[in-house]
């Protein structure tokens, strides 16, 4: 069994590699249209708060208890 760190690591690398593909957006762009599971599993679309100030946020699912 890995050890502690080596698990560590090897979460820590599958996050960065994970953004290797994000597009970067310049602050004023129009953020992209996308959808996502709340954490009371809603789906939730970023078109439904249009002209509202949203804050997202992402943190892992295994830090989560559900």
């Amino acid at each position: 069994m890995a050890s502690f760190k080596d698990r560590m690591i090897g979460k820590v690398a599958q996050f960065v590699e994970g953004f290797r593909d994000v597009e970067l957006l310049e602050v004023g762009t129009t953020a992209p249209a996308f959808e996502a599971t709340a954490h009371d599993g809603r789906t939730v679309k970023l078109a439904d708060y249009a002209g509202q100030k949203v804050v997202l946020w992402f943190y892992p699912r295994a830090d989560t208890p559900g």
